[in-house]
């Protein structure tokens, strides 16, 4: 059997690992950082990119350039609408009313198509890592992740041809990492990465990692912390130059990456500047975005997104049942706890001092394949108990929502609660599913609907209906609906794809194993094409530097040589750009030695030939 992977599909990045020996060891990504960006660009000539080339080209391709795509997995339109997103491409609903993105040339992408993508990269990465086949994986989400976003999350993973052994939640992936199975310890996970928000209160207990209870916020994370940082450039360029940078295709696209670097760049210096020539033009010429930003300005642009997480502690400290001085441990997690004045909130909330020992943006990448080890029953000293993040109920007579299963139960559980009908001789009863914390059923997430058929004929009241909900370990919910005096029952997994049909699913699956190797060719010519672009630079800059020094034919070889590795480059053979690099590899060789024999020949003549010994005759 194969091993299995752990992933962290994150908002702004992503990470794999795998468990060798009863430790996680991060897997590169083949590009050099030990994360990839979670990025997808379409260009005009029909590539897909992904990863580090794909947000190269953020800047010049912007409404192609697909980020954040997390924030949008298993959400209608609808709910999207009071939020503001940092993006440049159009989201848009589908027929079904579920968000999806829309490129330049009109084609649409679900956001399981689009994490599919990453996940696809993913794979091909920690195959060539390993050598072997991966097929199974324990991916991550966030902690208050619903029902409907943790099956999209799934059915992404499903897509890229990767089977899903576990849906793990984040804070405990990173308690996983983080702990010895042998301590005993209470610990709070504070996980703020760059799209979603958690805390979570695990108990580990002799290798038993329980989760107390756990909550959050999907829509806050270190996004959200750009576009205040981008709103205040541009307003502030429209104030001091009088130009409105949201009019241009490509401005916006140049504030949101200098607004992220400064925003890193903030979490260990007090001030730093923003440098963008040629922003824009005006009446008298090319005009120049320049502006420095100290820590105290950001810090009042985020103060209140970061506050926000408190009240969200404080509750999940008391859903557990236990108070600052129970804590042992309060874990930092995600690349947004970096920020000074992140820290300094958990410290004040906590009364203690974070650890943030353990890298913030591996750490749920490891846990995750520590899991993976778990279930793959390479480990037997581990045991792994997770919780409900929201409440799940039916709605009732007048709109209202009766809870069955409530928040933070312990994983896997079944629970049943008996109803009755409102209406005489009813024979159908309509079976609405609902998630969340609130008691009218419209202010809850809808999940399901489905309707038990053939009760038998009676007074309103008198027939008993029992409804029970079981969830599995990993989240996975099930209804069976059942009329306790004819037996008459239906039973429904909910929505397992967030919006995708079973169809749709099975379709995807199909054009991926379709243009799995196609997809691979394009990685690799991709990168071929990056190295053949450095040799170019330095045959260039050989050429150009020795070009008074060089005989003709040295020179003309030189060139030949350049122009056909360009060719080559351009085109859509591997075979002919890596024999076009071999080939300039050689001259470029040659010419080299070449050089240095000139070079000597040149200090021999410049010494006249003869050394001679500067004495004087006694």
């Amino acid at each position: 059997m194969g091993c299995t992977i752990g992933i962290d599909l994150g908002t702004t990045n992503s990470c794999m690992a795998i468990s060798e020996g009863g430790n996680a060891v991060v897997i590169q990504t083949g590009e050099g950082p030990r994360v990839m960006p979670s990025v997808v660009a379409f260009t005009p000539a029909g590539d897909r990119l992904v990863g580090i080339v794909a947000k190269r080209q953020a800047i010049t391709n912007p409404k192609d350039t697909v980020t954040s795509i997390k924030r949008l997995m298993g959400r209608k339109y609808e709910e999207l609408e009071k939020e503001t997103f940092n993006v440049s491409y159009d989201i848009i609903p589908n027929d079904k009313g579920d968000a999806v993105v829309r490129i330049s040339d009109g084609r649409t992408f679900t956001p399981q198509e689009i994490s599919s993508m990453i996940l696809q990269k993913m794979k091909y990465r920690a195959e060539e890592f390993l050598g072997e086949e991966v097929t199974d994986v324990v991916v991550t989400v966030p902690a208050h992740f619903n029902e409907i976003q943790r099956k999209a999350t799934k059915a992404a993973c499903t897509i890229a041809g990767l089977n899903v052994k576990r849906v793990l939640n984040e804070p405990t992936a990173a308690a996983l990492a983080f702990t010895d199975a042998v301590e005993r310890r209470k610990i709070a996970v504070f996980d703020f990465g760059g799209g979603t928000f958690d805390i979570s209160i695990l108990q580990v207990v002799n290798g038993i990692f329980e989760v107390k209870a756990t909550t959050g916020n999907t829509q806050l994370g270190g996004d959200d912390f750009d576009a205040r940082l981008v709103d205040w450039i541009m307003n502030e360029f429209k104030r001091s130059k009088g130009i409105d940078l949201s009019d241009d295709p490509v401005a916006p696209q140049r504030v949101r990456e200098a607004a992220e670097r400064a925003k890193c760049e903030l979490s260990t210096a007090l001030e730093t500047s923003i440098n963008l020539p040629f922003i824009a033009s005006s009446d008298i010429g090319p005009v120049h975005l320049e502006m420095s930003i100290t820590r105290g300005l950001f810090e009042g642009l985020v103060r209140d997104l970061v506050e926000s997480t408190k009240p969200l502690c404080e509750q999940v400290m008391e859903d557990a049942g236990l108070t600052h001085d129970d804590l042992e441990t309060v874990v930092l997690v995600g690349g947004s706890t970096r920020i000074p004045l992140v820290r300094k909130l958990v410290e004040e909330t906590f009364h203690q001092e974070p650890v943030h020992s353990v890298n913030p943006d591996e750490v749920v990448a490891m846990g995750a394949a520590i899991a993976g080890s778990v279930v793959s029953g390479q480990r037997k000293d581990l045991v792994l108990l997770d919780v409900t993040s929201l409440t799940l109920g039916v709605e009732t007579l007048g709109g209202i929502m009766a809870p069955i299963i409530e928040k933070n139960s312990p994983l896997p559980i079944k629970r049943s609660k008996m109803f009755t009908t409102a209406v005489d001789n009813q024979q159908v009863v309509g079976i609405h599913v609902l998630q969340g914390e609130r008691t009218l059923a419209e202010e809850n997430r809808s999940l399901a609907r489905f309707e038990l058929v053939g009760i038998s004929p009676a007074p309103r009241g008198v027939p008993r209906i029992e409804v029970s909900f079981s969830i599995d370990a990993n989240g996975i919910l099930f209804v069976n609906a059942k009329d306790a005096v004819t037996g008459k029952h239906q039973e429904m997994k909910v929505n397992p794809s967030g919006g995708l049909s079973d169809e749709d699913i099975r379709r995807l699956i199909q054009d991926a194993r379709q243009n799995r190797e196609t997809d691979r060719d394009r990685i690799k010519l991709i990168e071929v094409r990056n190295i053949a672009d450095q040799s170019i630079y330095e045959a260039s800059k050989l050429l150009n530097s020795s070009r008074d020094r060089l005989d003709a034919d040295s020179t003309g070889e030189l060139e030949a040589a350049l122009q056909e590795l360009r060719t080559a480059r351009d085109g859509s053979s591997i075979d002919a750009v890596e024999g076009a690099m071999k080939e300039i590899s050689m001259v470029m060789h040659t010419v080299r030695n070449i050089l240095n024999m000139v070079d000597s020949m040149e200090e021999e003549d410049s010494s006249g030939g003869i050394a001679t010994l500067d004495v004087s005759e006694e």
